[in-house]
């Protein structure tokens, strides 16, 4: 077998394989002399039909099986010994299928690229560092007692914060579309969850009905409702404002808070907070060490992968609205919105495959059953937990690769450098 690579556009290669003769006459034979043994022809013996006989008959399928399988076996020797790593399938298409000379194939694949990581002297990634003041506590606080406060109908306008219950029929140029109504619907105004221009028009309305008009964004995530404009009749039943819960023991048996006083409340709360700031810290440096090495090290990823993955992301985006591919158009979250995303996880898989190569990484089953003892802690029955995830295989993976994820971030932190970047609780929100 010969086998020769050309390099075509960017990560794609062309593998063109030649097959001897011999390979394929051996084949042909042998089953054609399978087929000698069991084929009925009117006017021959079963077994003695002459093989031009055969060959006449069968000639055709058998050959085209025999290509078949020389390309099925050949192919994944041709890869092997040329360290050749596809990408995606292949494309083939055969160049020559004449028995009397080599059997010649051309096998078309994007290939993942070779990687060595570099890192970087000179660009430094930031060590985040959080800030908590009072003013941070007590919006924590407010916001706890909101959470768990109680709507009450009132009669008056209504204004940002209050609850309102709506009807909405909406229309585009006199025509109904999917999501245009809703009944005895539930809306905080203020809290950006329609489209813009929507709650506005409500703030400062009295139980009644009226229209209104609000445009889609132009970045919407159905396409067909981007940038368009639509008329709602709007039902106003109620206007509702929250009275606030107390700060007592029954709000702390909601919040699963075993404390007395509003004091060990305020303190509760703190410390929740900076167990919070401490997950968050961390994963703002590791965000910031994922920028870094991404600056640093700058390779062409192949289409086939990317696309595979922004199919994966828009799949779990029509899976969080309740909907499939099969039941959602084209337009309900193309898939061209997470091709830019889906390149940058591309780039850190590829990336993080050659890194923990690098530094010879790996994850020890002592380390496996501690990350699982601490998840444990989370729960009721941490023993009946331990033994239920034991026995989930998709969860021990993801748990081995949380472990090796962490493993390699701790080698990062010491290969680069750092600088502390230092950011209030309250800017938390808008990152």
């Amino acid at each position: 077998m010969k086998v020769n690579v050309k390099k075509l556009k960017d990560l794609e290669r062309k593998i063109i394989v030649s097959v001897p003769t011999d390979e394929y006459e051996s084949k042909f034979n042998t089953k054609i002399t399978n087929v000698k043994t069991k084929a009925k022809i009117d006017g021959f013996r079963k077994g003695s039909v002459p093989k031009d006989v055969l060959e006449q008959r069968y000639g055709q399928s058998i050959h085209n099986e025999v290509i078949n399988e020389l390309i099925q076996e050949s192919y994944p020797k041709a890869i092997t010994e040329n360290n050749i790593r596809p990408a995606s399938s292949p494309q083939v298409s055969i160049d020559s299928e004449d028995p009397k000379k080599p059997i010649v194939y051309s096998a078309t694949v994007e290939v993942f690229p070779e990687i060595k990581p570099k890192f970087s002297r000179w660009t430094n990634y930031e060590e985040f560092e959080i800030e908590i003041d009072d003013s941070d506590i007590d919006h924590a606080i407010d916001d706890i007692k909101k959470r768990y406060g109680e709507w009450k109908d009132v009669k008056r306008e209504s204004k940002l914060d209050d609850q309102v219950v709506i009807d909405f029929f909406g229309k585009i140029n006199g025509e109904e579309f999917e999501g245009n109504s809703a009944k005895d619907f539930k809306l905080v105004l203020g809290s950006n969850s329609m489209i813009p221009g929507f709650e506005d028009s409500i703030i400062g309305k009295k139980p009644s009905k009226f229209s209104i008009k609000c445009t889609f964004p132009n970045d919407y995530f159905k396409n067909d409702l981007a940038g368009v404009e639509a008329e709602f009749e709007i039902d106003l039943k109620n206007v509702q404002e929250i009275t606030e819960a107390n700060i007592d023991e029954e709000l702390f048996k909601k919040l699963q808070m075993e404390i007395k006083d509003k004091s060990e409340f305020r303190n509760e709360i703190t410390e929740r907070m900076k167990n919070e700031v401490a997950t968050q810290e961390k994963e703002l440096t590791k965000e910031s060490i994922y920028e870094t090495l991404l600056k640093t090290n700058n390779f062409k990823t192949p289409n086939s992968t990317v696309n595979e993955q922004a199919d994966l992301m828009r799949k779990d985006a029509l899976m969080r609205i309740g909907h499939t591919e099969e039941n959602a158009g084209d337009d309900l979250f193309p898939i061209d919105t997470f091709t830019e995303k889906a390149e940058k996880r591309v780039k850190l898989d590829l990336l993080f495959a050659e890194l923990i190569n690098h530094f010879k990484i790996k994850v020890e089953k002592q380390q496996i059953d501690d990350f699982i003892d601490e998840e444990s802690k989370r729960y009721k029955d941490p023993d009946q937990y331990k033994q239920w995830i034991l026995g989930q295989q998709q969860q021990l993976e993801q748990f081995r690769m949380i472990v090796l994820e962490k493993q390699l971030v701790e080698k990062l932190e010491n290969v680069l450098k750092s600088k502390k970047k230092v950011i209030k609780f309250s800017e938390l929100a808008n990152r």
